[in-house]
């Protein structure tokens, strides 16, 4: 199945005139792996929690519910990078916080908007 990942970049910087499209093929360039680790942070209390999680399995952080879709790294150098598709659902409301990708190496491009809690990406792994 071929994915393409479309990211706004300098959006918020320059305004929608100011903004690029970047596409990035996700099928052709990486590897899907099994496993999943998230860095989870309650902002209330100041507590950070390492997520481990299976792609397809959902956990719970808080009151949040994360789901992994999918999870990526590149096919050259599986260490560079992760990216995941994931789905982050607070348990008290109906609509979903968050539904996209989260990428390790840069997590404020596609960030969870939660007042209390912080979810992301650190890696992604078959172990």
């Amino acid at each position: 199945m071929r994915r393409t990942i479309a990211a706004l970049i300098l959006a918020g910087l320059f305004g929608t005139a100011g903004a690029q499209t970047v596409q990035i093929d996700v099928a052709e360039n990486s590897v899907q792996v099994s496993n999943v680790l998230l860095r989870g942070l309650d902002t209330l209390n100041g507590t950070a929690q390492d997520i481990r999680l299976r792609v397809g399995d959902t956990v719970r952080f808080g009151h949040l519910e994360v789901t992994a879709d999918t999870c990526r790294v590149p096919a050259a150098d599986p260490s560079a990078d992760a990216y995941a598709f994931l789905r982050i659902r607070d348990i008290r409301e109906e609509a979903m916080r968050f539904s996209g990708w989260m990428f390790a190496s840069s997590p404020a491009l596609s960030a969870l908007d939660h007042p209390r809690y912080d979810v992301w990406v650190l890696s992604c792994s078959n172990s």
